[in-house]
C-alpha cells in the first residue's frame, strides 16, 4: 500500500511539474520556429521597453524598433484602452500588443488559426514581467488579457511570478 502511495505522489508531482513547464513560455521555447516580424513603438528613454525588445528577439521575433518621445497617438490609433495601457506598443501580423506581454502568448495567438482577438495586454508593469526581470527584483502575479473585436475583455494566460 505504501508503494502505491508513493507511486501516486510522485506521480501527481510529476503531472504538476509538467503543468507548470507547459504554462512557463522560457521551458517551451524553440529556436528553429519561424521569425516573427513586430513594431515596437517606445520611448528611447525607457530602459523596461529596451529589456522586452530583447526578450522578444530572444525568442525569434525580429524587432523594428520605433522610437518616440509620446507613444500615446499611437496608442489612441490602434484602440489600446487607458486602463490596459503601458510603456510600449507593439503590432505583429495586425495583432496588437501592449505592455509586457511574454513572447510565447503572442505566438500561442498568433499560431491559432482562428481568432477574434484584436489585442493581448498586461496593463502597468508588473515587477518580474518580461523585461522588468531586474536581478534581485520581486516577481509580481500578473494576467495577459485578451480584447476582441467586439471589444470584449477577457484573461489570456495568468502568471504567478514570471
Amino acid at each position: 500500500m505504501k508503494k502505491w502511495l508513493c507511486f501516486a505522489a510522485a506521480l501527481m508531482m510529476s503531472i504538476s511539474i509538467s503543468s507548470v513547464q507547459a504554462a512557463n513560455p522560457v521551458w517551451q521555447e524553440n529556436k528553429t520556429e519561424s521569425v516573427y516580424e513586430i513594431d515596437v513603438y517606445h520611448s528611447p528613454t525607457c530602459g523596461c521597453c529596451k529589456g522586452w525588445i530583447e526578450h522578444l528577439e530572444d525568442h525569434n521575433f525580429s524587432v523594428n524598433s520605433i522610437e518616440m518621445h509620446d507613444v500615446s497617438p499611437i496608442k489612441q490609433k490602434l484602440g489600446v484602452p487607458a486602463q490596459g495601457a503601458s510603456c510600449h506598443t507593439a503590432v505583429v501580423n495586425g495583432l496588437v500588443v501592449e505592455g509586457h506581454v511574454p513572447a510565447q502568448d503572442i505566438k500561442t495567438l498568433l499560431n491559432q488559426k482562428i481568432h477574434n482577438t484584436r489585442l493581448l495586454t498586461v496593463p502597468g508593469m508588473p515587477s518580474g514581467g518580461p523585461g522588468m526581470d531586474m536581478p534581485g527584483a520581486r516577481k509580481d502575479a500578473f494576467k495577459v488579457y485578451a480584447v476582441s473585436d467586439q471589444d470584449e475583455v477577457s484573461t489570456y494566460n495568468e502568471y504567478e511570478g514570471y
